[in-house]
């Protein structure tokens, strides 16, 4: 019986590989370089070798679960051309008309300029018919318009068209009427229509979001089914899923259907992983920081959970998708050093990336990186992966150099500059998710990963202040751990704008079931039983005359008039804690009903945590000379398979793995728990 189960990670360097067997509970992981020109090639090197780590076949894989960014890396560099856009006549502007929040505040209105549009004016048709708020027809769909539509984008070659009429969140039926104008008149079409994206109202949002759907649905079922049958070579008929923004996994055939729903695939099992691995620890809130090679994604974990938003965007893009609320920073282990025109240091968003990659890797790079840097001041080994991947020195120092010169400082100097850009970079990047959210920094200990993810640490406790960091074993595959420990979930939502004085419960309640049938179908077609599905109600709640919804939960049960008082009391409490202040009792603020949802899990069995043997007294490996900022010093250099619960290293200090490295500044200690964690804090720490 197949009882291995496979967790993949592409990143922009590495792919991340872990493995669990489910009867012995033994666990590998390992890293193989991306290839970024075919991702299947990374992806199947890493089934490779993890399997052969394990000395297994095949036939003992039980499931493959795949975190990717190709959804992610086609919005952010903006591979959305020859797109086409069927809306209400009277509308073919929502684009262009948008909304009129501006970056950085009403400050930068005078110099900042909208983005491009998704689609441009003269790839939008318009088509008549119109349906009321309430999903009542105003006007008949218009046949004609739609015939002309299809055949517009049939003789102009638009293969890929994006569907979202006024209203059909209350009634699909003129979406549905479009579809089958574009499925007869235009066979090649890839068609997204909004009532199957997102079936909730703001044009806008919606109309976007159904368009990034459009735009990433070639790409994702080529990807997918590319993969599916290099898999099926090697492992026939073993399920094969796919990470969702949510938190949640879906079948490689379901992505297929909605393939929106992996944009912020890879950096939501990050902070999933990372939530499991704090929770354990006994961090039940913390900040997490996902390094990588092309760059930091950074969220916050409330309770064990992370952060969820539907006000998330993908690049330009706004996307009203469920999604891990993740911020994204170009400050990886790639990110490029540079001169601005007014001749100061900068670093990043420009990564080297895989390919070429930093000056160290030999690979014919030509700028200077994070990496380099750290390697001239001895903070990493001069090789990585266990020394699979040589490091040249030389050629770090040679390049860092050279950018010194034109800056005035000695090589060390600038190189400490690049690190220090770039922890305030990624410092800047947490404050983002904290003190913008109305969170204290001060009050979370940070869980850092990712194979460049820890080599700032001790630096960002210093800047925002951190109660210390949590370094995970095998930290650079923690995202690919974490994709071994979500459910599937699928996510539907529904319009109903009601006052709640005059709430129907019969009619909430109803919509409730229309949703959760939804659910329960998409969780049968992924095999589970009908005893194994779960079901959760939320919904989006707001006072009166507000533009935007708290989101609190439902309770299970029949809807009545006591269960929604329940949910209103939710949400002045909810109000309270987000924004200091409620209308609790006060008849004159009514609250507002607008969006109910429900999420349909399917749980899959999480692997153990792996536990620490006893400590033997820390001793160093070897030393190495290193640069913590106040010149070059004999460091000693740890084996962290070497060391066990209870062990300190006191710093200055490097500890090194097979993925990652840690230094660990001179004031700082670390200490191993009883999960082979290191726990980093400031030697006065209490």
């Amino acid at each position: 019986m197949p009882l291995i189960r496979i967790g993949i990670d592409t990143g922009g360097t590495f792919t991340d590989v872990v493995a669990v067997d489910e009867e012995t509970g033994r666990q590998a992981s390992t890293k193989t370089p991306s290839t970024p020109a075919d991702p299947a090639e990374g992806f199947m090197a890493g089934v490779h070798k993890i399997l052969a780590l394990l000395d297994a076949r095949g036939e003992d894989v039980a499931a493959v679960v795949h975190g990717t960014t190709v959804a992610t890396n086609r919005l952010l560099e903006g591979k959305v051309g020859d797109l086409g856009f069927v809306t209400t006549e009277g509308y073919a502007h929502v684009l262009e008309i948008a909304r009129q929040s501006v970056p950085d505040g009403y400050g930068n209105s005078y110099f900042w300029v909208k983005p491009p549009r998704i689609v441009p004016a003269d790839l939008v048709r318009a088509v008549g018919g119109r349906l009321a708020f309430d999903g009542g027809e105003l006007r008949p769909f218009s046949e004609p318009d739609a015939v002309a539509a299809a055949r517009f984008f049939r003789d102009r070659g638009i293969t890929a068209i994006g569907v979202c009429f006024l209203h059909s969140y209350a009634n699909p039926e003129h979406e549905l009427r479009m579809r089958d104008v574009l499925a007869r008149e235009h066979p090649d079409a890839v068609v997204s229509i909004s009532a199957e994206v997102l079936r909730e109202y703001r044009e806008y949002e919606r109309s976007v979001t159904t368009l990034v759907d459009a735009a990433v649905k070639p790409s994702i079922a080529r990807y997918v089914g590319t993969i599916a049958a290099r898999l099926a070579e090697v492992a026939a008929d073993v399920p094969f899923y796919v990470m969702k923004s949510n938190g949640g996994v879906l079948s490689a055939d379901e992505v297929a259907r909605q393939p929106i729903s992996t944009v912020l695939s890879g950096p939501a099992a990050g902070a999933l992983g990372a939530a499991v691995v704090a929770g354990a620890a006994g961090f039940g809130s913390v900040l997490t920081l996902d390094g990588g090679g092309t760059s930091t994604d950074v969220a916050v974990v409330v309770d064990g959970h992370p952060a969820l938003t539907t006000e998330g965007s993908v690049g330009a893009y706004p996307s009203k998708i469920p999604m891990i609320d993740v911020v994204t920073v170009g400050a990886g282990g790639g990110s490029v050093a540079w001169l601005s025109p007014e001749g100061t240091l900068k670093v990043g968003p420009r990564s080297a990336g895989a390919d070429p990659g930093p000056l160290c890797y030999g690979a014919g790079g030509t700028e200077p990186t994070v990496t380099d840097a750290h390697l001239l001041l001895g903070r990493i080994p001069p090789h990585l992966l266990g020394g699979e991947i040589p490091l040249d020195v030389a050629a770090a120092r040679d390049g860092i150099a050279a950018l010194a010169a034109s800056l005035g400082l000695s090589p060390e100097r600038c190189a400490e500059g690049i690190l220090e850009i770039s922890a305030w970079n990624q410092a800047n990047a947490l404050r983002q998710i904290t003190v913008t959210r109305g969170l204290d920094v001060r009050d979370f200990h940070l869980v850092s990963f990712g194979g460049s993810g820890s080599l700032l640490a001790c630096r960002l406790v210093d800047v925002l202040g951190l109660a210390g960091v949590l370094v995970p074993p095998d930290p650079g595959n923690l995202s690919a751990y974490g994709l071994l420990t979500v459910d599937v979930r699928n996510d539907y939502v529904r319009t109903a704008v009601a006052r709640h004085a005059v709430l129907d419960p019969d009619a909430v309640g109803a919509t409730f079931a229309e949703l959760a049938a939804e659910a329960d179908a998409a969780l049968k077609r992924e095999g589970f039983a009908a005893g194994q599905r779960r079901f959760l109600r939320t919904a989006d709640l707001r006072y009166f005359g507000q533009a935007y919804e708290v989101r609190v939960d439902v309770p299970d049960g029949p809807v009545t008039a006591a269960l929604a008082d329940t949910v209103a009391a939710a949400f002045h409490a909810a109000h309270r804690r987000l924004y200091g202040y409620d209308f609790a009792g006060d008849a004159r603020q009514e609250v507002e009903w607008v969006n109910l949802r429900v999420t349909g899990v399917g749980p899959i069995a999480r692997p153990a945590l792996r536990s620490a043997g006893p400590g033997r007294g820390a001793a160093p490996r070897t030393t190495r000379r290193v640069d913590f900022g106040a010149g070059w010093t004999d460091t000693p250099i740890h084996d962290r398979a070497a060391l066990g619960a209870g062990d300190t290293v006191t710093g200055p200090a490097v500890v090194e793995e097979f993925g990652s490295t840690v230094p660990v500044h001179p004031g700082f200690r670390a200490v191993v728990d009883a999960h082979a964690n290191l726990l980093i804090t400031r030697e006065d720490a209490p």
